[in-house]
C-alpha cells in the first residue's frame, strides 16, 4: 500500500489532493532553502584570515573583489566593513549592522511557508477525517441499499487516510523547518563574528599602520582616474 496510488487517493477523498500539494511545496521549499544555505556557509575563520592577509599586502580593492566573489552574508558584512574602513566608529558600526539586517530576511525567506505546511497539514487531515466519518454516518442513518458495508467502509477509509496523509506531511515538515533554522543560526553565528572581527582589525591594525591606510585610501581615487 503506497500514498502514491491513485486509487488510494481517490478513497482518502479531496482532501488528500490538497495533502499532496503541501507535501509537494515542502518537499520544494526545504530543497531551495538548504541549497542556498549550504552555499552560503564557508569557512569563515580561513576566509577573514584571507582578507586581512590581502589588507597587509595594502590591496583593499582586491579584498573587496574577492567579498564580492564569495557567497554568504559573511562575505557581505565583511565587504560593508572594507567599504567604510575610512568611517568613524560609530558609522562603520552602523553600515555593518545595517548589512547583516539586510541579510537576515534573505536567510530566513520562506521559511515561515514550511512552519505554515507543518501546522495546516494535521489541520488539513482532521477534515478529511471529519469529513469522511460524515460520510459513513449518513450512509448508515440513509438505511436500506445506502449502508451497505462498502459505503461504510468507504467513508472510514477516507478517515483514515486523511489522517495518516497529514501526519506524514506535517512531522517530515517540522523536522524539516528545525533543522533550516538550525543552519540559520550557525550562518548569523559566523555573521556576528565576522563582523567583529573585520571591525577590530580595521580599527585597531589597518588605521594603525600609516602606510596601509594611505594605500587603502588612494586605490579608490586611483582607480576613478583610470
Amino acid at each position: 500500500m503506497s500514498f502514491l496510488d491513485l486509487n488510494l487517493l481517490g478513497q482518502g477523498g479531496p482532501v488528500m489532493w490538497v495533502l499532496l500539494g503541501l507535501g509537494v511545496v515542502a518537499v520544494v521549499v526545504f530543497a531551495e532553502r538548504a541549497l542556498f544555505l549550504h552555499r552560503g556557509q564557508i569557512r569563515s575563520t580561513a576566509f577573514l584570515t584571507g582578507i586581512k592577509n590581502i589588507l597587509g599586502k595594502r590591496r583593499l580593492m582586491e579584498a573587496i573583489t574577492v567579498c564580492e566573489e564569495t557567497p554568504g552574508p559573511v562575505a557581505v558584512v565583511v565587504k560593508a566593513a572594507l567599504l567604510h574602513h575610512e568611517a568613524e566608529e560609530s558609522k562603520l558600526r552602523l553600515a555593518v549592522q545595517e548589512a547583516a539586517l539586510v541579510e537576515l530576511p534573505i536567510l530566513e525567506r520562506r521559511m515561515g511557508a514550511l512552519a505554515a505546511i507543518a501546522q495546516v497539514a494535521p489541520l488539513l487531515g482532521l477534515l478529511g477525517t471529519v469529513l469522511g466519518m460524515l460520510r459513513a454516518f449518513h450512509a448508515f442513518t440513509q438505511g436500506g441499499n445506502y449502508a451497505t458495508p462498502s459505503a461504510l467502509a468507504g467513508g472510514m477509509w477516507e478517515a483514515l487516510l486523511a489522517t495518516a496523509l497529514g501526519l506524514a506531511i506535517a512531522v517530515p515538515a517540522h523536522l524539516a523547518h528545525h533543522f533550516l533554522r538550525g543552519r540559520v543560526r550557525v550562518l548569523v553565528h559566523d555573521m556576528e563574528w565576522a563582523a567583529n572581527e573585520i571591525m577590530r582589525f580595521v580599527l585597531h591594525d589597518l588605521r594603525a599602520d600609516p602606510v596601509v591606510a594611505a594605500t587603502a585610501a588612494s586605490e579608490p581615487a586611483a582607480k576613478g582616474k583610470a
